[in-house]
């Protein structure tokens, strides 16, 4: 039922991107509706949905007065600006469609299969819509026995092809970050709560990397690194952080500078691109990817 919902969330959504700035009359959005699902579409229910959507997505869909069009606000929304919004609507759409074609389209698409827990994302969405405590069971890498925690889930993130739950501890008394893929159960415990005000969850990780959050007393800090042209090339389509900018290209390299908090995450990613990528500094975060490298070549020289 909650997957269904959030479905037709999805499907609005996207109803109104195709549409474009001309947008769409109400006539015209009940009739694609019903187009879609085989049923009248109350306006009630589409103000209900766009409400929701508007607080699930950050997506606010408005009417023009003056001609009676409802269309997408990218001034205020969120569909240009945040890459996390785009990657939910379009996972969600890019399923919708391989299960309503599967047998059409069976041998010619191939998606990878992510362990991401995706099987929670609408139960968590949902009760983040409406502010519900949950009680998950959670076990930890390297452990046999699960934990239970009382959380308030805030926000989800997505990064290296998981899913994450970024949520209030009860137990912690602090923010934490959940593999979706790690919770082995979960409820709601009919307690509810409310959103700290003004909480963005890009700001909360906007000097990190990946999915750890700033530690107290934390600050980001310079990154310098030099790569091959050919490695320029794909860092320039796919930006290790926000804050990434290209200081310096020459005939047989190039500079990137970042800030940002150096952790595992960002350790391990620099490590992937080899020899196509040197950390220039700082210098603590030069030598823990050159440990990094070592350990590794050990392992082959044993």
């Amino acid at each position: 039922m909650v997957q269904e919902l959030v479905g037709k969330y999805i499907f609005l959504v996207q109803t109104f991107v195709e549409a474009g700035e001309q947008g769409l009359s109400w006539q015209q959005v009940a009739r694609r509706w019903e187009d879609r699902y085989g049923e009248a579409y109350p306006r009630r229910s589409f103000v209900n949905h766009r409400a929701a959507v508007e607080e699930v997505f950050g997506i606010a869909i408005r009417c023009d007065r003056h001609t009676n069009r409802y269309r997408i606000d990218k001034g205020e929304s969120a569909v240009d600006q945040r890459e996390a919004v785009d990657y939910l609507i379009n996972t969600f759409t890019v399923n919708s469609l391989l299960t309503l074609s599967k047998e059409r389209l069976s041998g010619r698409v191939a998606v990878e299969d992510v362990p991401s827990g995706h099987q929670y994302l609408t139960t968590l969405m949902q009760a983040m819509l409406e502010g519900a405590v949950l009680r998950i069971r959670y076990r930890k890498y390297l452990s046999e026995e699960a934990d239970e925690r009382v959380l308030h889930p805030y926000a989800l993130k997505e990064f290296a092809k998981r899913w994450y739950l970024v949520a209030f501890s009860e137990e912690a008394d602090a923010l934490r970050v959940y593999a979706l893929d790690r919770i082995i159960g979960l409820e709601r415990t009919g307690g509810h709560f409310s959103m700290p005000e003004g909480f963005d969850v890009d700001q909360a990780f906007e000097a990190s990397y990946g999915i750890y959050l700033p530690e107290p007393g934390q600050v980001p800090v310079l990154v310098k690194l030099r790569t091959t042209l050919r490695e320029s090339a794909y860092l320039q389509d796919l930006p290790l952080h926000l804050s990434q900018t290209l200081v310096e290209q020459a005939s047989d390299h190039c500079i990137f500078a970042l800030r940002v908090i150096p952790n595992p995450n960002l350790v391990m990613d620099l490590c992937k691109h080899g020899d196509r990528l040197e950390v220039l500094e700082p210098a603590s975060l030069r030598a823990a990817v050159q440990e990094a490298l070592n350990k590794a070549i050990q392992l082959y020289e044993t």
